[in-house]
């Protein structure tokens, strides 16, 4: 199990929360001015990512309220936990695995994994 911390809530289960998918994609400035073609690559076609992926979730039984986060998918390890609208934060630059750009720690998971 993943030990998630809201940014509102704290710590919390995995269990609380739902996967939204890949963060920081843009609603196309004008949608009806897309081919079929270029909807359809806005509305399915997602990086898959192994190793460090940014991606949404919201904290369905809690606040409801919904942030990024940075996670490995291969460890599952939690890397940052960051507002919606923030960039994404670079671990290359030094933002030490763990860091949270909330002022939150971040947990990474837990034992078993």
């Amino acid at each position: 199990m993943l030990l998630i911390s809201c940014p509102n809530c704290g710590p919390r289960d995995e269990t609380e929360f739902h996967y939204g998918g890949q963060a920081h994609i843009a609603y196309p400035e004008n949608p009806n001015d897309l081919s079929d073609r270029e909807w359809a690559e806005y509305l399915f076609y997602r990086e898959n990512t192994k190793g460090t992926f940014a991606e949404r979730w919201v904290h369905s039984t809690g606040c409801r309220q919904w942030f990024n986060m940075l996670r490995d998918t291969v460890s599952y390890d939690i890397h940052s936990i960051y507002a919606m609208g923030q960039p994404r934060p670079d671990t290359q630059s030094g933002l030490a695995p763990g860091a949270a750009t909330t002022g939150a720690t971040a947990p990474t998971s837990s034992e078993g994994v």
